[in-house]
């Protein structure tokens, strides 16, 4: 399953840096959101864009997670060739996660 059926993403853009957060829809998925999308998962997901450090905040009360990702955009968005490399892009990519079969409950 693909994580954009448990979740919705929101990003932002400094610089080279980009900030993702992941919001499940429902407060039962937060848990499961929280054991498999790691800062490593994400960072894999993002191999070859995401060229250094990624740091997950977890806000439960808000049933949502933050990723600060370093080296995420081509130097930045005015130094970057890219048509558009920035935040928002990711936001979509991040949605297309798989979320394997085996741990979600039926």
């Amino acid at each position: 399953m693909k994580l954009r059926e448990l979740a919705h993403s929101r990003a932002g853009d400094k610089g080279d840096i980009s900030n993702l957060s992941v919001i499940a829809y429902r407060e039962q998925d937060y848990a499961l959101l929280e054991k498999y999308l790691t800062a490593d998962c994400v960072k894999a997901h993002f191999a070859g864009i995401v060229h250094g450090e990624v740091v997950r905040y977890a806000l439960p009360s808000l049933g949502a997670f933050n990723f600060v990702m370093q080296r995420a955009l081509g130097g930045g968005v005015t130094r970057s060739l890219a048509l558009d490399a920035h935040g928002k892009c990711l936001s979509s990519a991040i949605m297309t996660l798989e979320i394997p079969d085996d741990i979600y409950p039926s």
